[in-house]
């Protein structure tokens, strides 16, 4: 029963898992096109004499381009969403392992072969309820609401420069940047004298800043059948801490084994102090089935 119901998932994995190639119509000069995938992982034991602990996860990524090129303006949007949930034997709950929601779009108007004006917007968030687990006094399992959807929200707002090789290389220069940080009032209400929830002071639902931002992007193929995919995000607020830099930086590699399927690692590393005072670390990786649609 247990072999036939792994099947089926890894049936259904290979039919989820699509890559929609690039498209332009050129009526309209719009390019589109992503990647969705959804894997299912499943491990368990019975009377295993090294041990291990049965588990159940599910995971969802999303990636999405859609651009616009018409008289020297240029439109680039891209929208990363990523989610994933663990049950674990013996536990009481489920478990996140991963929850993103990112969007950014440069509007960009030319004045040289590769240099714009540009307008950039960003939106960072995830897409459910984030919890601290511990257990209590009879060592019950129990967990305490940290986070949820729009809490926090990071939105950023900024003009400067947009440098554009190719859409696989990019830098964007705004030194005039606004970044707004919205929670839920329910997180900051209780908060120790001194204390800060994201950046907001007790009491209060967001913080302003006002700095520089800086983003960038790089893809190429160092070998054959692979692909690397570089993103940076820096940015420093001129009202407070202007020396501590906010850094968001991601490397993506692609390997595709044959035309159906190919493994995908993921590192990514954030700094922000106004969230952790340390560095956090993601680290993802996966083996999918291909799938083109077109």
């Amino acid at each position: 029963m247990k072999k036939s119901i792994a099947l089926c998932f890894i049936l259904i994995n290979a039919m989820l898992y699509a890559q929609t190639d690039s498209v332009q119509t050129p009526e309209t000069d719009w390019k589109k096109g992503g990647v969705a995938k959804l894997l299912f992982n499943q491990t368990a034991f019975s009377e295993w004499a090294s041990g291990g602990q049965n588990s159940i996860s599910l995971s969802f990524h999303a990636d999405y381009d859609l651009n616009y090129s018409k008289n020297g303006w240029n439109w680039d949007t891209k929208f990363l969403g990523d989610f994933g949930l663990t049950k674990l034997s013996g536990t009481k709950f489920l478990r996140k392992t991963n929850d993103r929601f990112d969007l950014q779009s440069f509007l960009g108007k030319k004045f040289s072969t590769t240099w714009s004006y540009s307008t950039v917007f960003g939106l960072k968030t995830q897409f459910a309820r984030g919890y601290i687990y511990g257990e209590d006094t009879e060592g019950n399992e129990t967990r305490t609401l940290r986070t949820h959807f729009f809490s926090p929200v990071y939105i950023q707002l900024g003009v400067g420069l947009y440098w554009k090789k190719s859409k696989d290389l990019w830098v964007n220069i705004a030194p005039f940047t606004q970044r707004l940080t919205l929670v839920s009032r329910k997180f900051t209400m209780d908060l120790p004298e001194g204390k800060e929830y994201f950046g907001v002071r007790k009491g209060d639902n967001h913080r302003f800043e006002l700095g520089a931002s800086v983003n960038a992007f790089y893809k190429f193929s160092p070998m054959e059948n692979m692909t690397l995919e570089q993103r940076l995000g820096l940015y420093s607020d001129y009202l407070d801490k202007a020396e501590n830099v906010d850094i968001d930086y991601q490397i993506a590699a692609e390997l595709q084994v044959n035309e159906y399927v190919s493994t995908n690692l993921i590192l990514q590393l954030v700094y922000d102090d106004n969230a952790v005072q340390r560095l956090q670390v993601r680290e993802v990786f996966g083996v999918g089935v291909r799938m083109a649609l077109k």
